[in-house]
């Protein structure tokens, strides 16, 4: 159950968080800058990213019930919002669940410090992957071993991402535009498999076609 978990977790994050897509553009916006500069940008928005991520994360169900949205529902919202973002992966189309808008990315590149806007938010920590850290916390279902894994398949995407970052330059070249298109088409079809599976769960859960 536990491997289980952490699969669904790992794949769901690396999908809705993309650290070579992220990668690619942090090379883009920062080609100008110096060594020192990037990787003092690099740190920053991945630990701002994860405070972030890791405090929807713990204080989403919270939310959720003051809120009074039921777990059936998150599901289903979830599962149609990670949808609706893996179809955009798939066809290589630009996500405003995972990625910025054309007026974003020329206001970033206007900047010097990027590391808060665009890069932690809402590249890393964006609508998709904040609706996946409380879809998959909400998932466990209060159990503590599941909420764990949930949360170390977090800070392991994270960490990837810290480093893709880090190393944006070096990956933009190796991989080129094609292989980072072919990864993010092979995540998007996981992610829209697992994202119908959310939608079934919600719509079983909520009863409204009966037992």
């Amino acid at each position: 159950m536990l491997t289980e978990t952490a699969s669904l977790a790992l794949a769901t994050f690396f999908a809705t968080i993309g650290p070579l897509d992220i990668a690619a553009v942090f090379a883009v916006l920062t080609r100008n800058g110096s060594v020192q500069h990037n990787r003092m940008m690099a740190i920053r928005a991945t630990l701002i990213a994860t405070a972030i991520l890791v405090t929807f994360a713990l204080a989403g169900e919270l939310l959720l019930a003051a809120l009074g949205i039921s777990l059936a529902a998150l599901r289903a919202a979830g599962g149609i919002l990670l949808l609706l973002i893996g179809i955009d992966m798939v066809f290589g189309r630009s996500s405003g669940g995972t990625f910025t808008t054309e007026e974003e990315e020329q206001e970033a590149m206007q900047k010097q410090d990027i590391s808060i806007f665009p890069i932690a938010t809402p590249m890393i920590a964006g609508p998709g992957s904040m609706g996946a850290a409380i879809l998959l916390m909400a998932n466990t279902e209060g159990d503590v071993g599941q909420q764990a894994v949930v949360i170390a398949s977090l800070l392991a995407v994270l960490l990837l991402t810290g480093i893709c970052l880090l190393l944006s330059s070096q990956i933009s070249r190796l991989l080129g535009i094609t292989g980072m298109q072919v990864v993010s088409r092979i995540m998007g079809v996981l992610l829209s498999a697992l994202a119908v599976q959310f939608i079934f769960d919600g719509v079983k859960q909520s009863g409204i076609f009966g037992s």
